[in-house]
């Protein structure tokens, strides 16, 4: 049993119905990991704002090339950071899902860069735009991946589509987050700090990658020519 001092800040600027937040209140409790960015403190199921961890039933690429479990091992990460220090949350006055969305300080450092820093979780660039905080995530999301930690072991994950900058879903419809071409070209050529890496369809990461034309990604009709082109194929 994990043995927490946890102090939740509240700072209100929105609220939603049936969510009942005091002004500038604070809140004490038990603490309980959801997942790699998501847990509950004092009875308010909270957001962690600016990262996205894997999903529990996600699956990463090792350094081997072989597969592991990285949605678990982040929520076990995140499990082990918390136990015994002393977790700040501030109210951004956002919601998500009926959750709050909270910057969060671990005995005094930003949890959220923890997480980036570490290679649990990956920076969302989407919500760089509003908060000045955010933007340090990115810078530390590259020395995640030159150092090859964590998710960055092998293939770093594609990034969600709701953390690219204007995204709201997986596929956002937009002039820049394309459609296929035709129906009988659906390779999703990415690209990334790994470099130029196509998608078939049914591979591990293929729902959750966003062709970008304006950032020089584009759909292929075959693998020969993806390949042609310089891309080479997604491991898994």
């Amino acid at each position: 049993m994990l043995r927490i001092c946890s102090l939740f800040s509240l700072i209100l600027t929105l609220s939603l119905p049936g969510l009942a937040l005091a002004s500038a209140g604070m809140l004490q409790g038990g603490l309980r990991v959801i997942d790699g960015d998501t847990f509950v403190l004092g009875g308010a199921r909270i957001r962690l704002q600016g990262v996205d961890a894997p999903e529990v039933s996600d699956r990463c690429i090792g350094a081997d090339g072989g597969g592991f479990s990285c949605g678990d091992r982040a929520t076990d990460a995140l499990r082990a950071l918390l136990a015994g220090g002393r977790l700040t949350c501030h109210d951004l006055g956002e919601r998500s899902y009926n959750r709050v969305v909270a910057r969060c300080n671990l005995d005094g450092q930003d949890l959220g860069a923890l997480l980036v820093e570490r290679g649990i979780a990956r920076a969302c660039p989407r919500y760089a735009e509003r908060h000045a905080h955010s933007r340090g995530y990115m810078a530390l999301e590259e020395q995640a991946i030159a150092r090859r930690v964590g998710i960055h072991a092998g293939e770093t994950p594609p990034l969600a589509g709701f953390c690219t900058p204007g995204g709201a879903s997986p596929q956002p419809a937009t002039a820049t987050a394309s459609q296929p071409p035709s129906p009988d070209c659906v390779i999703k050529g990415n690209i990334s700090a790994n470099g130029r890496i196509y998608h078939l369809p049914g591979q591990q990461f293929y729902d959750r990658v966003v062709v970008r034309t304006d950032q020089g990604q584009r759909w292929f009709c075959s693998e020969a020519e993806a390949q042609a082109a310089g891309w080479r194929r997604a491991r898994r």
